[in-house]
């Protein structure tokens, strides 16, 4: 444990003191306060369902940004061979990689939060879709952040590492989309590894454990698919 409590203060440190990572805090803050600004003006109705769809559409966007840098920058510069032939084990770097880039995320939608005190300060808003909507950002962001550092961990551009996190995600935003040309058991493979598919159910209040499991099981099997990836060198 101490191990990882040195490996995640220095990943955090760079996580937050890299021009990425406020980049990417000036482009949320900015994109979701103009973005509820306008919704709570045009719509006038005390919920977050839009606004939780938007940050999914950011979240996308953003994270291969945050965590192109993990695996791919260690490579570039060759001190992941130095990580790797020191007495850490490959959990630890894989757990702190994840989790550093993770906080950075998870602080954007707490930030978020705000919208959500507006509401229940000036309206009166149904606060279950609200909860569960935050339940759906963070296994999103959990997963997005899983599928960043696997990719990050295959090369050492960092742009590639970025194409083809953003690749993996739009594909199963639109998995459910392509179904309907796919033949019997594919169409329902494709339907069961949607991605807004599992994360619209939670964002309106509709809260599955099958939709949670799939969050969940999709982020292990990407640090699992890590590690393993880093045993493999």
């Amino acid at each position: 444990m101490r191990v990882l409590g040195v490996l995640l203060r220095k990943e955090l440190q760079a996580t937050f003191t890299s021009p990425i990572g406020f980049t990417i805090i000036a482009v949320f803050l900015l994109v979701m306060g103009y973005t509820f600004s306008l919704t709570l003006i045009a719509t006038r109705v005390a919920n977050l369902n839009y606004i939780f769809h938007q940050i999914y559409v950011l979240s996308i966007l953003l994270v291969p940004a945050a965590t192109m840098r993990a695996f791919a920058e260690e490579r570039a510069t060759d001190t992941l061979e130095l990580l790797l032939t020191s007495p850490i084990q490959e959990t630890s770097i894989v757990v702190a990689k994840f989790l550093a880039t993770f906080t950075l995320i998870l602080g954007m939608i707490v930030g978020s939060a705000v919208y959500a005190v507006i509401l229940g300060v000036y309206g009166d808003p149904d606060w279950g879709p609200i909860y569960s909507g935050y339940l759906a950002l963070v296994l999103l962001a959990a997963f997005l952040v899983s599928i960043g550092i696997f990719m990050s961990s295959l090369t050492e551009n960092q742009v590639v590492a970025a194409a083809l996190t953003l690749g993996i995600a739009l594909m199963l935003w639109y998995a459910d989309s392509v179904s309907g040309m796919l033949p019997s058991p594919f169409d329902s493979l494709a339907l069961n590894l949607s991605l807004i598919g599992h994360f619209h159910p939670l964002a309106i209040g509709s809260v599955f454990l099958s939709d949670i499991g799939y969050f969940v099981t999709l982020t292990l099997l990407a640090l699992f698919l890590t590690i393993r990836r880093l045993k493999a060198r």
